[in-house]
């Protein structure tokens, strides 16, 4: 059994944990992202400072992260925080940034929780708590379909603004896996090349990213541009490369009161979905339709089962995962939707102008 392979079948047989781990603060294992309970922690800073600092070139500022280990001591990592992001990370969007947490040059965690790391991206509540829990489900879906996924934390975290001494606020975050530690799982380095054609990419794997921003309802990523997308291979030289996809905010299934369409696609709202792929013979989708099939049950458990969510979305996010699954299993339905790139009057294909790489 290949790697791959073995990495779904163990997140199928363990998701359920998943989602009953959530509000358990329970002890952490070796590595940050193989524990799937809720992290709290606190972080000090001079927020007021780190808020105003949100230009195209923010500088980093001293920080404090600090948690509890398994024997309950209190653990003080010196760090350095930034404003990160590009849409997010804009004030007119979100009240509170995105942040890198720079760990490179202070990280005396050695035996801990935080050990070699040294630069996590931690995705912050922007316009509610909620809407980070909903994108901490969608990288969770993602991994049970591919190991060529960011892994993702749920943490809770106590913000302590040193600038008054007084706790600023709690909320839900995502610690997100590196890019180099996520090439380094999966036994690839990153590419930073642009403008790679997506017919150039490895074909089993795009089919698998497109149809998982399909099922999401996410049309906010390029390749060509580096868009919510990295690149990976076994070596620099080594094509094709393999797409892996991030940062959902924008995807119907999240639901984000700010998310909207690329005005190109003449979309009406992201609940509306689009397949962004390339024009391919209908039978292409056939085994890629039946991996989706196979995870079809803890697809849904991921939110029938979350103690987190509203049950007026759990509502809404069944309808929207029947609509997808009646899609793709219906013969008809599925060739017109991921027909459409082939017809010349089509959006799909659209190289959106205006999409920055992520950050």
């Amino acid at each position: 059994m290949n790697q791959s392979k073995l990495f779904i079948q163990l997140l199928v047989l363990l998701f359920p944990l998943f989602i009953h781990a959530q509000n358990n603060s329970t002890a952490f294992k070796d590595d940050l992202f193989s524990d799937t309970s809720l992290l709290h922690f606190k972080l000090y800073a001079n927020f007021k400072t780190v808020q105003r600092d949100r230009n195209d070139n923010p500088a980093y500022h001293a920080a404090v992260l600090k948690y509890k280990n398994n024997d309950s001591v209190e653990v003080k990592i010196p760090i350095k925080i930034k404003a990160r992001g590009n849409f997010r990370k804009d004030r007119s969007n979100c009240v509170f940034p995105p942040l890198y947490l720079n760990f490179s040059k202070h990280n005396i965690d050695s035996a801990g929780l935080f050990k070699e790391q040294k630069k996590l991206k931690l995705v912050t509540h922007c316009q509610g708590d909620q809407y980070v829990i909903h994108e901490w489900l969608a990288y969770k879906l993602y991994n049970l379909l591919t190991p060529k996924s960011f892994l993702a934390r749920l943490v809770k975290v106590d913000y302590y603004d040193s600038s008054s001494r007084l706790k600023q606020d709690e909320h839900y975050g995502i610690l997100l896996e590196s890019e180099d530690e996520m090439a380094k799982r999966n036994e690839t380095v990153i590419i930073t090349k642009k403008l790679v054609e997506p017919q150039a990419t490895e074909h089993k794997q795009y089919l698998l990213m497109t149809i998982f921003e399909y099922m999401i309802g996410n049309t906010d990523w390029s390749i060509q541009f580096l868009h919510n997308i990295r690149l990976i291979s076994a070596d620099s030289t080594k094509v094709p490369y393999s797409t892996v996809a991030y940062d959902f905010d924008h995807a119907g299934i999240v639901a984000a009161p700010y998310a909207l369409p690329p005005e190109q696609l003449e979309l009406k709202s992201v609940q509306e979905r689009l397949y962004r792929g390339y024009c391919l013979p209908y039978t292409d989708f056939d085994e890629t339709v039946k991996l989706f099939d196979s995870v079809k049950t803890n697809v849904y458990n991921a939110y029938t089962k979350c103690t987190l969510l509203q049950p007026r979305y759990i509502k809404q996010t069944v309808a929207y995962l029947n609509d997808f699954y009646n899609t793709i299993n219906n013969k008809k339905l599925r060739l017109v939707e991921f027909g459409k790139p082939c017809s010349l009057e089509g959006k799909q294909n659209v190289l959106i102008k205006g999409l920055k790489g992520s950050d």
